[in-house]
């Protein structure tokens, strides 16, 4: 069961055209906006984590990964770094 309230205003012509869409799919205006809600959601997240490419662009990207690209002096520091729970002191 749903607990949680989401409340937003709308401007009465969005409200009418949620209505209508909502009405063709025979939902309810909730239904309607939280599964369209819940669609861009899943796709912004991940757009932000699935990328396709093509076979070409693919072999490319992973020629890159696997180059060796030497030392990182950067790196090199980070890994130096003792964490807090390896130092020994508690």
């Amino acid at each position: 069961m749903r607990d949680v309230a989401i409340n937003l205003r709308a401007l009465p012509e969005q409200r009418d055209l949620i209505d209508r869409a909502a009405n063709l799919l025979g939902k309810d205006r909730s239904d309607f906006m939280l599964e369209a809600a819940c669609e861009r959601a899943q796709a912004v997240v991940l757009d932000q984590i699935l990328f396709r490419l093509d076979a070409e662009k693919f072999k490319q990207f992973t020629a890159m990964l696997d180059a060796s690209h030497g030392p990182s002096p950067g790196l090199e520091r980070l890994m130096a770094v003792k964490t807090p729970w390896s130092t020994g002191a508690a």
